[in-house]
C-alpha cells in the first residue's frame, strides 16, 4: 500500500515551515504504511562543501568522534551533527568518494550524498520517526516523504524509503515491481550497488544506471515506463525540484495540488487538506505514463511529456 507525500515551495517565506508541513502530511498517511517512514529534505547548501547523511544502529559508539576519524579521508575539516541514529556530515566538496570508502570500512550506513540533500528514515510509526529526528523543525526548499507497508522485503532501516539514487537525488515509490529480481541481477552485473531486497531500491538503481549511461532524469523516468513491469508511482527529489510519474495503468492513488506558493503531492487528498490556501488550489490527478517536473531553475509549472 504505502503512502507518499511531496512538497515543492515556490514561496521562500514558507521555507521555515517545510518540515512542519511535510511531517503533518506524512503522519496523515500512517494507515497506508505503519512499519517505517522516511523523509528527504533539501536546503542549507554551502559553497565548497558537500553533505552525507549516515546511520548506525549503535550511534553512541559508531558516530562518536566521527569528525576526527574522517579528517584524513576528507582531506580537510569535517563537521558532524548527530541526530539520533543518524548524522549529517559536512565535508569538503570532492571528497565524497574517499569518505564513502572510509565509512564502509567502519560499517556505517550511508543514507544520502549531495550538496543540499538530507535523508532520515527508520523503523516505526511515522509520528515516532518524525519526533525522533525533529523533522517538524527542519527548513528547506522542498522535500518528499514515505510511509511503508512492507510486502516484498523485511522491515528494516535500509528497506525504508527514500532511496538515494545519486548526488542530491532520491526516490520514493508506491506499488510493486514484478521484474525487480531479474532487473536487480542485471544492474549488479553492470556494477550498480544494490543493498536490499526492496523493489524500490531497484527502481532507484535503475534511474542511476540510465543516467550514468547518458540519459537525463526525464528520459530515465520515461524509459522506466517500458522497462519496469508492475504498477507504481514514483516521486523523485532532485537538487532543484521534484518529479512524478505513474505507470500506464495508474492504479495506485495519487493527487496533486498547485498554488502560487507551492506544488504538493499526496497518495490521497487528505494529506493535503491542512496546507495553506488548499481551498483555492488547482487540484488534479496526475495522468498515467506522464512525467511531471517542477524546478527552481525554471518557471515553477509542470513539464509534461507523454511516454
Amino acid at each position: 500500500m504505502c503512502g507518499i507525500v511531496g512538497l515543492f515551495l515556490k514561496d521562500r517565506s514558507l521555507e521555515p515551515r517545510l518540515g512542519e508541513m511535510l511531517t503533518a502530511m506524512l503522519i496523515t498517511m500512517t494507515d497506508r504504511g505503519p512499519d517505517s517512514a522516511g523523509i528527504a529534505i533539501y536546503g542549507g547548501e554551502t559553497v565548497g562543501r558537500s553533505k552525507m547523511t549516515v546511520q548506525s544502529d549503535d550511534p553512541e559508539t559508531a558516530l562518536a568522534d566521527l569528525a576526527s576519524k574522517l579528517q584524513d579521508a576528507a582531506g580537510g575539516t569535517v563537521n558532524v551533527t548527530v541526530k539520533s541514529t543518524h548524522a549529517v556530515l559536512d565535508i569538503p566538496a570532492g571528497s565524497t568518494g574517499k569518505v564513502r570508502a572510509a565509512l564502509n570500512e567502519m560499517g556505517i550506513r550511508i543514507m544520502s550524498v549531495g550538496d543540499s540533500l538530507e535523508i532520515y528514515k527508520e523503523v516505526g510509526l511515522p509520528k515516532n520517526v518524525a519526533a525522533q529526528f525533529e523533522l517538524a523543525k527542519m527548513s528547506g526548499t522542498h522535500g518528499i516523504g514515505h510511509t511503508r507497508m512492507a510486502t516484498e522485503s523485511a522491515v528494516t532501516t535500509m528497506g525504508a524509503h527514500p532511496f538515494n539514487t545519486g548526488a542530491d537525488q532520491c526516490l520514493v515509490h508506491n506499488g510493486s515491481l514484478s521484474n525487480h529480481n531479474s532487473l536487480r541481477r542485471k544492474l549488479r552485473r553492470e556494477g550498480i550497488h544494490i543493498e536490499t531486497e526492496n523493489d524500490t531500491e531497484v527502481g532507484a538503481a535503475y534511474l542511476t544506471w540510465k543516467m550514468q549511461n547518458g540519459a537525463t532524469l526525464g528520459e530515465a523516468l520515461e524509459s522506466s515506463l517500458q522497462d519496469l513491469d508492475g504498477f507504481f508511482t514514483f516521486v523523485v527529489g532532485t537538487k532543484d525540484g521534484f518529479g512524478v510519474v505513474r505507470d500506464p495503468i495508474a492504479c495506485k492513488p495519487a493527487v496533486m495540488a498547485e498554488t502560487d506558493q507551492y506544488v504538493a503531492f499526496g497518495s490521497e487528498y487528505r494529506a493535503l487538506v491542512d496546507l495553506p490556501g488548499i481551498e483555492t488550489a488547482r487540484v488534479w490527478e496526475p495522468e498515467p505514463a506522464t512525467v511531471y517536473f517542477w524546478s527552481h531553475n525554471d518557471t515553477p509549472t509542470a513539464t509534461e511529456k507523454a511516454a
